[in-house]
Parts: structure tokens; sequence; C-alpha cells
């Protein structure tokens, strides 16, 4: 049976919370408990926050006691700045990839979530928002850098399926996860079945230049989506100015228009897990509140059938939109 609002998996990053890789299993278990106290039920196990490919296996006993004693599953694992083919640890990144499957694998999560953004610079370490200022950019035209994230990813992903794993790659500019065309390339190169997309569309829309349109960037993604991180941002643009300005903001309030966007993932076949994510301020909370909106706007028990139906009589809904504000 297709989930439904009721049943539907929505997991809360843990992005909010400092590194906590050596705390003790009692402050881990503190962290679990203010998670379930927003109302969560599962959680992502960032590895911003811990790092369970690189825990021995007391450890992740640990680890996995600790969100049980707190009544949370962890069906997620995203390991993120980890890219593959990183010219200098790029070695280093994949071997950590291999051991957090294997991780994954001991702990019972189900998808794993990799990308190709690499560590933040300096100078955006130094900023507000470090998506202000550019990062690391994955080489356009070179093929030798292509192959070889698609030799390494699909190797990866041969291991995810080994496990019974689900593996997913993490939208995010400037990488050949960057953009629509080059992240369906990407997964269609890999050519693995165990292998999708996670269309975190937000990495995207809050930078400060040109973006590409967020409707035509999932129209052609969400086909291959397996696992979504979801966030949002007030975004405003004065093209004739060179000013572009994001900001974070509650799933939906911001620019991206999600209720069109998990019609269409929907219409498209869509039934993998969401994870709420927010930046600055009580991240948590705001996280819940993206919760809670994402339960009133998928489809109830009784209207699945039906919303599904007005789905496929609006298969366009999100042209449409462009077309309306467009004339506005």
């Amino acid at each position: 049976m297709p989930f439904t609002r009721d049943n539907w998996p929505i997991l809360a990053a843990l992005l909010p919370f400092p590194v906590a890789q050596n705390d003790s299993p009692e402050q881990w278990l503190s962290v679990f408990h203010e998670v379930a106290d927003a109302g969560f039920d599962a959680v992502d196990l960032t590895d911003s926050w811990v790092r369970p490919g690189d825990l021995d296996d007391a450890r992740l006993a640990d680890l996995r006691a600790a969100y049980t004693e707190a009544g949370l599953r962890a069906p997620a694992i995203s390991a993120i700045r980890r890219s593959v083919i990183d010219a200098k640890n790029g070695e280093d990144n994949l071997a950590y990839s291999h051991r957090t499957l294997e991780a994954a694998a001991e702990l019972g999560v189900e998808v794993v979530s990799f990308g190709l953004h690499q560590a933040l610079t300096a100078e955006q370490q130094q900023q507000l928002w470090f998506w202000t200022v550019e990062g690391h950019k994955d080489p356009v035209g070179d093929r030798e850098t292509w192959n070889l994230a698609v030799t390494r990813l699909r190797e990866l992903g041969q291991h995810a399926a080994q496990l019974g794993i689900v593996m997913t790659l993490e939208m995010y500019e400037d990488t050949y996860l960057g953009t629509g065309a080059s992240s369906v390339r990407l997964v269609e190169d890999i050519g693995l079945q165990a292998v999708g997309l996670n269309p975190d569309v937000g990495n995207l829309v809050r930078l400060h230049r040109p973006i590409e349109d967020w409707r035509e960037l999932l129209h052609m993604v969400l086909p291959y989506t397996n696992y979504w991180h979801v966030k949002n941002y007030f975004r405003d643009e004065d093209p004739a100015q060179g000013s572009y300005v994001a900001l974070p903001a509650p799933l939906e309030l911001g620019i991206i228009n999600y209720r069109a966007a998990v019609k269409e993932a929907i219409s498209a076949g869509f039934q993998g897990m969401f994870c709420t994510e927010h930046y600055g301020g009580d991240g948590l909370s705001v996280s819940a509140t993206n919760r809670d909106y994402l339960r009133r706007i998928l489809p109830a028990a009784d209207g699945y059938e039906a919303s599904r139906s007005r789905v496929a009589q609006n298969a366009n809904d999100l042209t449409n939109l462009r077309v309306h504000e467009n004339e506005s």
C-alpha cells in the first residue's frame, strides 16, 4: 500500500546539533530525547553530528541503543562533504563512504545519502551564511573526472545493493549534481537500480546569483528521486541591479511551492522518505513545523486515489505556476 499523510516517514536532520562524535551515550540520548520531544519518531543520522562510519562496533551499538531508548528509528544516514572525487581526499572519502554503508547495515538503516560537495572553504566558514560565497566547483567538461565520479559512485551503489540499502545522491551547487540535467545524466551513467537522487533543491535556490528554475529542475529529477531533503528559502531577485538575496524560510513560506512539488513527485511514483532541514535559529523546531506542513499536504488515506487522479489531471502544475508568475 502507498504511504499516506498518517504514515509517510518524515525524518529530522541532526544539522542543528554540534559535533558529538566523542560524546557519551548519555549525551547522545539527550539529543535524541530533544528530537522525540519535538514530535519526531525518526532521524537521519547526519554525519556532521556523528559519523557512524567512524564508530567501532561497541559505539555503534551504543548509538542504536540511545535512539531506540528515546523511541526513535534511524532509517537514513546522510554523509556530507565527503566527495569521492576530491582531488586531495577522494580515496579516503571513498573508503569512509564504504565504512558508512557497513555501519548503516549494522544499524538497520534503509537509505544512505552521499554527495559530491566538498569541505567548506576558509572564506565560506567566515560568513553568516556559507552559501553567499562560492566554494569548490567540479571541473566542467572534464571527462576523466566525470568518469571517476561514475566509477566510484557505482562502486558504492553496488556495495549498497549487496547490503540491501538504497543509495541516493544529494544535489548541490557547482558539482556534477548541481543541475537537473547533469544529475539525471550522472544517475543514468551509474546505471544501478539502487542509486537515485535526493533533489535538495533548497541547496540551489539559496544561491546569491542566477539559478535554474526550481520547477523545471524538479520536473527533470523527480522520476529518479528515492529520498528527499526538504528545506526552503525566501528569495529576491533584481537582475537589472545584479542583486540576488536568499534567507532560510519555513517550508510553506519560501519560494519553492512544496505543495505543487510533492504532488508532482507522487504523480511520478515517489514513495521515499522525507528529511526536514533548516539552517539558523531553532532549526529543530522549524524542522518540526516543516514536518507538520508536509503531513497536511500529503494525501489522506481515504483520498489517496482521488488525489493521484487530480495530480494526473494537473501534471503541468509547476509549468502553469511559472507562466502565471511571469505574467503577474
